[in-house]
């Protein structure tokens, strides 16, 4: 795991290796990473009748070590049956909770994963929300981890790395939310046909065009190709 104290040198190394990412995504990347945020609100405004806090925050608790089809096929299925299953139990109470009229700020972690998930799709325009993932761990840290341990469960370690993806923000002149998502979307796309949880390796910057499972803007899945 990386340290949640590190160098000055090590830090700007992380925000530079985010900003290469960001530097090699192609148009289409980026009109589909900057769209990725706005898509997912709605989504969890229509499947939650135009309850958008409370879509985004099942979507939320639902989206713990879940791909993002495998989180809009739960939301949606606990909307339509009335009860959250095919997950955790720890996931499934959070978004029964949410599902029950709970606020999610007070269900989810505020200052991880879900929680801050939660708040880039109830609000897309967040300026301070940002959601580090396996993938925003790898991209910063520069290496694909696999199945090591990450440690993003340490608030420290978590709001280290986010700071590091609002300073390269900060410098590209965007949402902190955008430059994740576009450098998620040029990440996962450049690992497409290639193991992601083996040994760690370094992470490569170059990646072919491809299509990526992502929200449309009528809340729908485009199909991975």
């Amino acid at each position: 795991m990386i340290s949640a104290e590190p160098s000055k040198e090590t830090l700007e190394r992380y925000i530079s290796n985010i900003i290469a990412v960001w530097q090699t995504a192609t148009e289409e990347q980026l009109a589909r990473g900057r769209g990725w945020y706005r898509a997912a609100h709605e989504a969890a405004s229509l499947m939650a009748d135009g309850d958008v806090r409370a879509g985004a925050g099942v979507l939320a608790a639902l989206s713990a070590n879940t791909s993002w089809p495998e989180t809009l096929r739960l939301a949606r299925r606990a909307y339509e049956t009335g009860v959250p299953s095919g997950h955790f139990p720890d996931a499934l109470t959070k978004a029964a909770k949410v599902m029950s009229g709970a606020s999610p700020r007070d269900v989810l972690p505020g200052e991880r994963k879900t929680g801050q998930f939660f708040r880039c799709i109830l609000d897309p325009g967040d300026s301070e929300a940002v959601v580090i993932d396996r993938h925003a761990h790898d991209i910063a840290v520069g290496e694909i981890y696999g199945k090591r341990g990450r440690g993003l469960g340490s608030s420290r370690r978590y709001a280290l790395l986010a700071h590091c993806y609002r300073d390269a923000a900060a410098r590209l002149g965007e949402l902190p939310s955008t430059v994740q998502a576009v450098t998620w979307v040029v990440h996962t796309e450049s690992l497409r046909g290639r193991g992601t949880r083996g040994p760690g390796r370094q992470v490569g910057l170059s990646c072919r065009p491809a299509r990526q499972s992502v929200p449309s803007s009528a809340g729908c899945l485009k199909s991975a190709g």
